[in-house]
């Protein structure tokens, strides 16, 4: 890379995904989402991703375009032995450069070929090439070495980083070669803080979040829905002294106007919320699970030191093994239907009195019993419908209906979301809490 790297600074960076699997949509593209939040933490701001296929007048022409835009892309994919793998071409084209051969790149090669008992082949060589200005970046997890150089364009310069395509091999990459290299502006820090909120539709959140949200705002507030809950992202851009004060007043203010929905922060997920309040009061739960088929117990077991908390659960798909299990009278099933307010009730109610038989009562006990299609509905009960109950000990049984408009994998996960975030108002002592999708 030029010599003047460590004098340039990176205010602006664009990410760059290139393969035909990715133009076409055959392959999601999780790298880029990577790669633009490490960037934006560290100061860099990224305001393009762009994937192009394996072409190389294109990626030469995509590379030029983006080296008079921003001072840093970084790009993952097209670095392998084979023809179609064009990164190395296009870089060095794009530069004005010859191909070289790096010779640590070689000898690294040769020798990792050799300890699984392989001598190097003429196709992996090629991987052993780069830009005569450039240089290779040490790959300890796969055969692709990155690459790093500079291009100028329209009489300014920007720096490349080429990074494989296997999120296993070029995240520690960017870790270990790009962040390091890169110098984001001293005066100016881009920070992310993530809420995450159950509950509530995303199309109410702005009205409650109000003035949070405009354009032009710092920190601003935006929003994204995934599957069963919505995530409040707050940015803050400015000085690097004002940006802790800034966020820890966005953050309360979010959370002020959407109590009790606010559940966690940045990488916590329903799951390790219940976990840690039930943690925290030194209760359990046991589950019993029938369209969900287990999916609230595997959330909960996912989490290391679970067993602190879950003692156990049954998947009662059907009404025999509702009986059987867990003591549903069969009269109920045959008066109300295995979906139905009165079997979520005997279901965690029963689940609740059969954990005593382990010598491990739980505290609480959650159940599921619902259509989660594409199959089985009815005009009375269409797919979507889900019973759902939280029994707890000395307390009255909680039971609710919902009403999920989905595919079964969604509506499988929103039915055990939606049990978790029952358990958890009553955790935090708010069941006069309706939750979305509630009837």
């Amino acid at each position: 890379m030029a010599s003047d790297t460590n004098q340039r600074v990176h205010r602006t960076a664009a990410i760059l995904s290139i393969g035909d699997e990715l133009a076409l949509g055959e392959t999601v593209d999780t790298n880029s989402a990577w790669i633009a939040q490490r960037l934006t933490v560290h100061g860099v701001k990224p305001i393009t991703h762009v994937t192009v296929d394996d072409d190389l007048v294109s990626i030469v022409a995509i590379m030029r375009e983006l080296a008079a835009r921003v001072d840093v892309v970084v790009s993952s994919g097209g670095l392998g032995p084979t023809n179609d793998d064009l990164t190395r071409p296009a870089l060095a084209r794009a530069i004005g450069d010859e191909l070289v051969e790096d010779a640590e790149a070689l000898a690294f090669l040769t020798t990792r070929f050799r300890a699984i008992g392989r001598e190097l082949l003429e196709a992996n060589r090629v991987q052993t090439l780069r830009p005569a200005s450039g240089r290779c970046l040490d790959n300890d997890r796969g055969t692709a070495p990155g690459l790093a150089a500079s291009l100028m364009e329209d009489g300014r310069a920007c720096d490349f980083f080429c990074l494989p395509g296997p999120p296993r091999e070029m995240r520690p990459m960017f870790e270990r070669s790009v962040l390091t290299a890169l110098h984001p502006p001293r005066d100016r820090v881009v920070r992310l803080r993530t809420l995450h909120v159950f509950g509530l539709p995303e199309s109410q959140i702005p009205a409650l979040l109000g003035g949070l949200m405009e354009r032009g705002r710092n920190p601003v507030v935006g929003t994204s829905a995934q599957t069963g809950y919505v995530t409040c992202k707050i940015r803050y851009e400015g000085d690097p002294a004002e940006a802790d004060a800034a966020l820890d007043g966005a953050e309360a203010q979010v959370r002020a106007a959407l109590d009790p929905f606010v559940y966690g922060a940045d990488e916590e997920t329903l799951a390790t919320t219940v976990s840690g309040l039930l943690r925290d009061r030194r209760e359990t739960v046991a589950t019993a699970e029938s369209c969900t088929g287990g999916l609230v117990a595997k959330m909960l077991t996912d989490l290391a030191g679970s067993s602190d908390i879950f003692v156990g659960g049954w998947a009662t798909y059907s009404n025999e093994f509702k009986h059987g299990s867990l003591g549903v009278p069969l009269d109920v099933i045959v008066k109300c239907g295995a979906v139905s307010e009165d079997v979520a009730r005997a279901m965690a109610e029963g689940a609740l009195t059969r954990s005593e038989a382990f010598g491990r009562p739980a505290t609480h006990a959650l159940s599921i019993t619902g259509v989660a299609g594409p199959g089985g509905g009815t005009r009375v009960k269409p797919v979507g419908t889900v019973w759902i109950a939280r029994a707890t000990r000395g307390d009255d049984t909680d039971v609710r209906l919902f009403r999920f408009s989905d595919q079964r994998d969604a509506i499988r996960e929103r039915s055990a979301l939606a049990a978790l975030g029952m358990l958890r108002l009553k955790l935090i002592e708010r069941t006069d809490v309706k939750l979305l999708w509630e009837q």
